[in-house]
């Protein structure tokens, strides 16, 4: 009796997969719990169990292939006796369950109407317009199957929405001469590049994004942090990072500013009254933004430990949907890869991003003399829709504060 292995639930508006690397080949045995293939999600890569030990018998839906959920995409049979009938079963393809269902569906919608010779009454047309409708999706009484405006006012009483968009169409590049295509390689986009792709191009096309800066003067929180971290390590079994005190010194001021960690849901703001951070981690596979969910409660060692937590799961690929959903404002660290200045894009729906950057020895004007100090780069991307620039500016002077003077963290203040 063969077992079925099936797409597990993948998390909340996660209602496709693409499936990755099979870990096992048709006739190899397997342990029950063992990672037998890969799925790739629009955010995460899930690896999926063995419902049960025993032999992989049948491969069905194989990498490359975007699958739904409950999709079947293989079968483990008993013991290793149904090795010999793999080979055959793997080429064997089973039509999807959609597929076969189509039909039945198809002919129990409304079969289309056949479209009118006549143009919609002027009346009609422009409370088409006005719905953003097309006739076609009305059924018109006047004659010869003209639309009136009685027939648009049922329509949209009824509920009738507007067609969806056709998706954008991808420009295709030229062609390559062939001296220089033998030299290239073409490799399909993951999933999770896809997303990413579309995501930030969405945050530019929808915010009205602006990007202030400012810079600070790390003297006083590497001298901190030098001082302290061999006890900090010892006691906390964690190291003691810039990450602690940026989270904790973002959160003091968002609660001085909370527009900063608002979002837009069409014509309402809605006000957070928790602060769940966004860290950006980059990963051999894409950027990925797990959460550390109520930081603004944590102290600076309880962040450094979650912050480290999910950065292993995030280079490991084990990061779960929990870890990346609900982020409120996000922190990108473009300055461990050298970054000296940027403008992050925003992670939507957030209102807010804050970018670090390379901490570099510059001579700065202090008490009227010339000193060389440790100073990082700052900039603050924001939604210039909710957050006006003064209260972008107050947020960023803040965040400086803080860093310049880390007693105030201590002390909330």
């Amino acid at each position: 009796m063969a077992t079925e292995i099936r797409v597990p639930t993948l998390g909340e508006s996660v209602s496709e997969a693409t499936v990755g690397t099979w870990f096992k080949k048709v006739g190899d045995a397997i342990k029950a719990d063992e990672p037998i293939l890969e799925l790739e999600t629009d955010k995460v890569t899930i690896e999926v169990p063995a419902p049960t030990a025993g032999t992989l018998s049948e491969i069905v839906a194989q990498a490359g292939e975007t699958v739904g959920l409950g999709a079947l995409l293989g079968q483990i049979a008993e013991g290793a006796g149904a090795a010999a009938a793999a080979p055959a079963a793997a080429e064997k393809k089973p039509e999807p369950a959609a597929a076969a269902a189509a039909p039945p569906a198809q002919s129990a919608a409304a079969a289309p109407q056949a479209q009118s010779s006549m143009p919609a009454a002027p009346s009609a047309a422009k409370l088409i317009a006005e719905n953003n409708l097309s006739a076609d999706q009305i059924d018109g009484s006047g004659k010869r199957g003209q639309v009136l405006k009685g027939d648009v006012l049922a329509a949209v009483a009824k509920g009738i929405s507007a067609p969806a968009a056709e998706p954008a169409k991808v420009q295709a590049r030229g062609p390559a001469p062939a001296e220089d295509a033998v030299r290239e390689e073409r490799v399909k986009m993951t999933r999770l590049r896809q997303t990413i792709a579309r995501r930030l191009k969405d945050a530019q096309n929808t915010a009205a994004m602006l990007t202030t800066y400012n810079e600070v003067d790390m003297s006083a929180v590497m001298s901190l942090r030098n001082k302290y971290k061999d006890i900090f390590e010892k006691k906390h079994g964690v190291k003691l990072g810039f990450m602690g005190f940026f989270t904790k010194a973002v959160t003091h001021a968002l609660k001085e500013l909370p527009a900063v960690n608002a979002e837009i849901d069409g014509t309402d703001i809605i006000y957070k009254n928790y602060c769940h951070i966004g860290v950006a981690v980059g990963t051999d596979k894409g950027l990925v933004v797990p959460i550390v969910r109520d930081a603004d409660q944590m102290s600076i060692a309880e962040i450094e430990k979650d912050i480290g937590r999910l950065g292993k799961a995030a280079r490991d690929g084990t990061l779960s949907m929990a870890d990346m959903q609900g982020g409120t404002f996000t922190i990108s660290n473009g300055g461990v890869y050298g970054s000296l200045m940027s403008s992050p894009i925003l992670n939507a729906p957030q209102s807010g991003i804050l970018g670090m950057h390379k901490i570099q020895d510059r001579p700065v004007a202090i008490g009227g003399q010339v000193v060389i100090r440790p100073m990082m780069y700052l900039a603050l991307s924001y939604d210039h829709r909710i957050v006006d620039g003064k209260e972008a500016v107050t947020f960023l002077v803040r965040v400086k504060e803080s860093l310049e003077d880390p007693e105030r963290l201590v002390l909330d203040l």
